[in-house]
């Protein structure tokens, strides 16, 4: 259950587990893309030094998710690089870090968030769905995967 389970900031000692459960959840289901390497490996520099946020999943003293909320726009962020590991996920950890990225975004009055996923993904589509995020126009996708944008307006 997901009782014992709290979301973290960012913690310059948890970078390995940002990078590490990515690319472990990338590989269960596309591949690690050039963009995604560059992103993973300077997250410092293109997401916390730019406004953006890194939050981290924790049960029971471990780290078993990541998510970020990359700065766009102001008031515009986009929810990127979400990942439970592998042994974890089903158990509704997507879901709780899903309702803290809406609430962060909703405390400090945000316009959007929105994110880039495949619809070969559908647990995923069908969980962003179920918290509000609605398909829009596609735009320009920095991931060769992505074939859906859908936004989270407030």
């Amino acid at each position: 259950m997901t009782n014992n389970f709290q979301v973290i900031p960012y913690d310059k000692k948890f970078i390995q587990f940002f990078i590490d459960l990515n690319v472990e959840w990338l590989e269960s289901f596309f591949e690690v893309e050039p963009y995604d390497l560059k992103v993973l490996k300077n997250c410092e520099e293109l997401i916390i030094n730019n406004g953006g946020y890194i939050f981290f999943g924790k049960k029971n003293n471990l780290i078993i998710g990541t998510f970020a909320l990359i700065k766009r726009a102001k008031n515009s962020y986009e929810l990127s690089k979400m990942a439970i590991k592998i042994e974890e996920r089903g158990k509704g950890y997507g879901s709780k870090m899903l309702e803290f990225a809406i609430s962060l975004g909703r405390k400090n009055n945000w316009k959007e968030t929105y994110l880039y996923s495949s619809t070969k993904l559908k647990n995923s589509i069908y969980l962003y769905k179920k918290y509000g995020f609605k398909k829009t126009e596609f735009g320009d996708s920095p991931y060769m995967r992505g074939d859906i944008r859908m936004v989270y307006q407030y």
